[in-house]
């Protein structure tokens, strides 16, 4: 009851979403200006909200970034091991990797949120303030090596950090929370009627944005990307944990973040870099529709 309660909204929002998208209404444009909209406007305004409000002061340990450093990095080695053995074109190793590595933001925050208390739901956020940043690097760093004739400098990226709307949002939310500041009624109220919106259409955004005619050429890199993570990256995570001694809901948080179908950003950074756009755009949409399975089965397990 508790998989049904909380993933099947989330995921009848996606098909909705694609379903729209289907039937041409509203137009593309309209999409596209939304998508932009709600990364820019809403979901920021969502973070900072979360963030600003809680008392995050309260979070005695980090233990819980570090671990997630570990499993990505033991993800990331073992990506390019098996690349070793498989040989893929480079461009396709690129989106291979961006697949077993990236996590859909929207989809982790409308899960936390549901599932996980007030606290949970503020650790995820500060989780994201670390993780986004570090997966970049990795990922930039791999297209670095792997498609070398569209290097990226120091400067660029830096920037592309400094200015991505959701590391801004968390940065002020968390110095606004830190500094004990607080909304008048007015504003707090205008920001707790604004950001309802955000996860709701973010989720009708990761189902205009599914590709399923580009499925119908699964290949042996899909199938690879995808296992890896929907299936080992949260074991990795869960055995992590046990080591660590992370139990209970912050366990939960943990896994719930290693199960995440991977990003549609993937595709925009696959575009700017020299990756494979048609094997990025069937690893987002298989990744969205099996993590229906195998989210649940990792809840049920971490919630028996």
């Amino acid at each position: 009851m508790l998989i049904i309660n909380t993933l099947l909204p989330i995921f009848l929002l996606i098909s909705l979403g694609y379903f729209f998208k289907k039937i041409k209404f509203p137009d593309e444009s309209f999409w596209k200006h939304l998508d932009r909209f709600n990364y820019f406007v809403l979901f920021p305004a969502l973070l900072f909200y979360k963030l600003s409000s809680a008392n995050i002061k309260n979070i005695v340990s980090y233990d819980f970034i570090i671990v997630t450093v570990i499993a990505l990095v033991i993800i990331s080695i073992l990506v390019i091991m098996i690349n070793k053995f498989f040989k893929f074109e480079k461009s396709a190793f690129t989106s291979i990797y961006q697949g077993a590595i990236r996590f859909n933001t929207y989809v982790f925050l409308a899960l936390t949120d549901a599932l996980l208390s007030d606290e949970g739901f503020v650790m995820g956020l500060v989780l994201m303030t670390f993780i986004i940043p570090f997966i970049n690097v990795l990922c930039i760093s791999v297209f670095s090596v792997y498609v070398p004739k569209n290097k990226i400098t120091v400067i660029s990226f830096l920037k592309s950090i400094i200015t991505n709307p959701l590391i801004v949002a968390c940065l002020f939310g968390g110095v606004f929370s830190i500094l004990g500041l607080s909304f008048p009624t007015l504003i707090e109220n205008t920001l707790s009627i604004l950001t309802t919106a955000a996860l709701p259409l973010g989720l009708l955004s990761v189902g205009v944005g599914l590709h399923l005619k580009e499925i119908r050429e699964t290949k042996m890199a899909v199938v690879l990307s995808s296992v890896g993570k929907l299936l080992v990256l949260p074991t990795i995570m869960y055995i992590i944990c046990l080591i660590f001694g992370i139990k209970n809901e912050m366990m939960t948080l943990l896994v719930l973040f290693a199960a995440m179908p991977t990003a549609s950003s993937a595709y925009v950074l696959a575009r700017e870099l020299g990756g494979d756009l048609k094997l990025i755009s069937a690893i987002i949409s298989i990744q969205v529709i099996v993590s229906i399975f195998t989210v649940s089965v990792f809840i049920w397990l971490l919630n028996p």
